[in-house]
């Protein structure tokens, strides 16, 4: 079966890298803000180990062949590993899906994972060479983990410490087992119990369903079942800001995604997003990337 790889984009590295951190990880972050499919290709000219986090709506990540595929639901994983030095990655993201990547290379993965010359797991599969699919739910802890990862709240200097931190973070949860057989609860310091976390997530998605008219905070408050108090404290917990700045940000990286697509023009966008004029669309726009839609849909 042929893939046709003319349909698939090489990744933009400015938007989707993260981080590149040589001879060590990668970590991506892909967000389909719209509402049509996205496929993008990566190139890779080395040996990795690969996680891949589903965030929202599903997720598929092929490789070389579009019929070689790990499938991924919204608040699932898998770790893959092929023994292939040279692979694309085709990544087929419908509208409003998002997914994490980190790739780490098969040398530094070992020097992490060992101590004094024990492996902490059995690596018998990468020695061997054998290919691994492996997936795994995300847990409240590591969903927490994802979200400060890809928050824009540090500035740009500090970034790149900041993410090479939480990837070290996002690792030890991800391998850890000898708390297997403890309830998360125990483990996620951050918020009580999964139904809180269920009742946040759900917050998120109402403001972004309703983002031309969102409700107030005390009837989001009431649609999800918290006080006031909680929806704020842990909505900003688990997101890393504070839900009407969430969805800014959420209205501007859509804008941005329909401002590169060139279908709209800056009216239309405006009102795709719920700003009653234009002006106000371009006022926000410019505070948040210090430029205008127009010049930034010419750059």
């Amino acid at each position: 079966m042929k893939t046709n790889l003319e349909n698939y984009k090489y990744i933009d590295k400015s938007t989707n890298l993260l981080l590149n951190e040589k001879d060590t990880f990668k970590v991506y972050h892909f967000n389909n803000l719209t509402s049509n499919n996205k496929l993008f290709q990566q190139q890779l000219t080395n040996n990795y180990i690969q996680i891949y986090f589903c965030n929202t709506n599903k997720c598929t990540v092929a490789f070389n062949f579009e019929h070689c595929a790990t499938h991924l639901d919204a608040g699932n994983s898998t770790m893959v590993y092929f023994k292939d030095e040279k692979m694309n990655i085709l990544y087929n993201l419908p509208p409003r899906s998002e997914l994490i990547s980190v790739l780490i290379s098969i040398e530094y993965f070992h020097s992490l994972f060992s101590i004094d010359g024990n492996f902490l797991f059995n690596f018998n599969s990468f020695k061997i060479g054998k290919p691994i699919i492996e997936p795994k739910q995300i847990t409240p802890t590591i969903q927490h983990i994802l979200n400060q990862l890809i928050s824009k709240q540090i500035t740009k200097a500090l970034r790149p410490v900041f993410i090479k931190g939480k990837v070290y973070e996002l690792l030890s949860y991800y391998f850890n087992t000898s708390n297997a057989n403890k309830s998360e609860n125990e483990n996620c310091p951050y918020i009580a119990n999964e139904e809180t976390v269920s009742k946040i997530k759900r917050a998120k998605e109402i403001i972004i369903e309703e983002m031309t008219n969102p409700p107030s905070l005390e009837n989001l408050a009431k649609k999800v079942g918290l006080n006031i108090k909680k929806l704020k404290t842990d909505f900003k917990e688990f997101y890393g800001v504070p839900v009407f700045t969430f969805l800014l940000n959420y209205k501007m990286d859509l804008a941005k995604e329909l401002l590169r697509e060139q279908q709209l023009n800056v009216n239309e966008i405006a009102a795709q997003l719920g700003y009653s004029t234009s002006s106000h669309f371009i006022a926000a726009f410019k505070r948040k990337f210090k430029t205008t839609p127009k010049q930034y849909a010419k750059s």
